[in-house]
């Protein structure tokens, strides 16, 4: 379920959308069936059928979490960020997510696994109706680019500490230390005794 956006990711990727629209000087749109919303009205032309003939040997049905996985999977495609399940069970003025919804249903009741069922709103929408890229080609570049530019940053850092704790050793780091003499010894120990 690490899919599922939560309430404060939510409101704060609302109040950023506000924001970047006050600093660009555009006036949050309104719908006037629904009120004003994050992206805009709510669009239910946005929805397109997502139909497959039924499989004659088809999988064994999703189970409701197997469902609602997949459907945390797939971008509700009415304007909002969230995803179907996420849509369909908090906003209900949406038109697209229930539709979508029963399109996952269908296809699931018709012998359809997860996998083929995402291929076929892939097929239908293109990738952006993904809530995340597919992990191929270019894509592999995002997923792994963050990690890289860690290990170069920590590697950087590294060797800017050694670098560093060689510079502030001094100059002389290579002679041996001479042994205090006698007389040093003496001023030392009359030292500590006046402390005391």
């Amino acid at each position: 379920m690490a899919d599922v956006i939560s309430r404060r990711i939510f409101f704060i990727g609302a109040a950023a959308a506000v924001v970047a629209r006050a600093a660009r000087g555009q006036a949050p749109p309104a719908d006037t069936a629904h009120g004003p919303t994050m992206s805009g009205p709510m669009d239910g032309s946005a929805y397109l059928p997502v139909v497959l003939p039924a499989k004659a040997q088809g999988a064994a049905p999703l189970t409701q979490e197997e469902r609602d996985d997949l459907e945390h999977k797939l971008k509700c495609q009415c304007g909002c960020v969230l995803d179907i399940y996420t849509c369909r069970t908090t906003d209900f003025t949406c038109p697209v997510s229930p539709a979508m919804h029963r399109d996952v249903l269908t296809l699931a009741a018709t012998g359809y696994d997860g996998r083929e069922i995402l291929i076929a709103f892939q097929a239908v929408y293109g990738e952006r109706v993904l809530m995340a890229p597919v992990k191929e080609g270019f894509n592999l570049v995002g997923y792994a680019l963050p990690f890289i530019l860690i290990a170069g940053a920590g590697i950087a850092v590294f060797r800017w500490a050694r670098k560093r704790s060689g510079a502030l050793t001094p100059a002389l780091a290579g002679t041996p230390i001479a042994p205090a003499t006698s007389d040093e010894m003496a001023r030392i120990e009359a030292a500590v005794r006046n402390d005391e």
